[in-house]
């Protein structure tokens, strides 16, 4: 069982930082079919597409009615299972592991917040980087501009600690450069934040 299973099987929960306070997860969205704000990051896929750390399967599942090619990667069992049932192609591995297509992407997809996966964006997008082809990109999901970049240990439910981090909009161009990446755009859809990441 991995944190997020809570989430995944559809309950409510929360994600609870070392360093006081909490963030509600949007179990609802994840069940859900993409929304009119998920567009922004879908439309952007005009090519092979790999969902990194892929939950339920909304955008593969999306993606995949629009005859794009996609797949789901997450460690979560359930995850992979819920893609699945989708319709959505799905594999359990490690996302810093040995994946199929490695530098043949079009996109690599980081939404719900997924940017914070292993508690260093800067490794999490150089790992997202090493995936794409010559001039694909990273598109990622990131907070509305106030909490800069964050590390810090968070917990779902009361189980063990994590490694997690949160990045805004601001912050998120000299990350990206960090990565060997370049920002193309920042946009607001619904009061949620997206970028597209250009591999050069």
């Amino acid at each position: 069982m991995t944190a997020f299973d809570l989430g995944l099987s559809g309950a409510e929960c929360r994600l609870d930082l070392a360093g006081g306070g909490h963030l509600t997860l949007p179990v609802d969205r994840w069940h859900e079919d993409a929304d009119d704000a998920d567009h922004v990051l879908l439309d952007a896929c005009h090519g092979p597409t790999v969902d990194l750390g892929c939950g339920p399967g909304r955008m593969v599942a999306a993606l995949v009615g629009r005859g794009v090619v996609a797949l789901g990667v997450d460690h979560s069992p359930l995850a992979v299972a819920l893609t699945r049932s989708r319709g959505g192609p799905a594999l359990r591995r490690d996302l810093f592991g040995r994946l199929p297509g490695d530098g043949r992407w079009a996109h690599a997809l980081l939404a719900d917040g997924n940017i914070g996966i292993g508690g260093d964006p800067v490794a999490l997008l150089r790992r997202a980087r090493q995936l794409l082809r010559r001039h694909g990109s990273v598109l990622v999901e990131v907070e509305p501009p106030g909490c800069g970049l964050r590390r810090e240990r968070a917990r779902v439910a009361g189980g063990a600690w994590f490694d997690w981090a949160r990045v805004d909009a601001p912050s998120l161009a000299p990350v990206a450069a960090r990565a060997g990446l370049t920002s193309r755009w920042v946009v607001e859809r619904d009061g949620r934040w997206f970028a597209e990441l250009v591999r050069p």
